[in-house]
């Protein structure tokens, strides 16, 4: 069985092997809280989209507790590890590449913002859209999505984003040098071996289980995308080399 105090220590362990690849990733997190924050409401609405075990769900209410963050992700075992880590979080079951996922959302109102993190390039080009016209029709006027990713722009600043990936691996280098955190393979192996996992492991047949690489990586697919949606403002607001936080205003 996998317990309170065991599901904290695996997340640990988690968030180190995903600074691994974002030496950056409490900055990131600290500015997308920032900027819902900055919406001015003590008990904002906010989604948390392809949350995995509940990493920035936990740091949004831990900064402003009277919000209300729905945690949705589509791995079995990612959600599984974030109940039993943080009770006060609601996590939902939901791929936001079938249609109609926001009518299992259970929204009392129209949310404030839709976060995050390291999570929508899975999502294809040619779905994209979709999810992020479904998103507009649940989020207030002048609310935010705010997605923190590395977005590439070879296809607009081919130089620029060379630049952009020196100057992140040059920080992973002075933050880490030789002593990089374990690897995304390597936690789900040490996972696979854990028996407090057999059962959450055994229902990993959804779209958390099959990753091979990034399907939408382009800063201009999700600003195309954002804007055809409905969203009428869209940039980065915060970025270090291809670390960005891109935020879109909904019309």
């Amino acid at each position: 069985m996998l317990t309170h105090d065991a599901a904290l220590e695996w997340i640990a362990r988690w968030d180190r092997q995903q600074e691994g690849y974002l030496p950056d990733r409490e900055e990131r997190f600290t500015a997308l809280i920032d900027a819902v924050e900055a919406l001015g409401r003590p008990d904002p609405l906010v989604i948390d989209l392809g949350c995995g075990p509940g990493s920035l769900s936990a740091r949004l209410l831990e900064r402003l507790p009277g919000a209300t963050v729905v945690s949705v992700d589509a791995d079995p075992l990612l959600l599984g590890l974030g109940r039993a880590a943080y009770p006060r979080l609601r996590f939902v079951p939901l791929d936001l590449r079938t249609p109609g996922w926001t009518d299992s959302l259970g929204l009392d109102r129209p949310a404030d913002a839709a976060v995050s993190t390291t999570a929508l390039h899975w999502i294809s080009e040619s779905e994209l859209p979709k999810v992020y016209a479904e998103l507009a029709t649940v989020l207030r006027p002048g609310g935010l999505l705010l997605n923190g990713d590395h977005l590439e722009t070879d296809d607009t600043t081919p130089v620029l984003a060379r630049l952009e990936r020196a100057v992140h691996d040059r920080a992973t280098e002075r933050r880490f040098g030789g002593r990089r955190p374990e690897g995304w393979r390597e936690w789900w192996d040490a996972v696979a071996a854990d028996p407090a996992f057999a059962e959450l492991h055994s229902a990993r047949t959804t779209a958390g289980a099959g990753h091979h690489g990034s399907e939408s990586p382009l800063l201009s697919t999700h600003v195309g995308a954002l804007l055809g949606a409905g969203f009428a403002e869209v940039g980065s607001l915060w970025q270090r080399g291809n670390n960005r936080l891109l935020c879109a205003v909904r019309a």
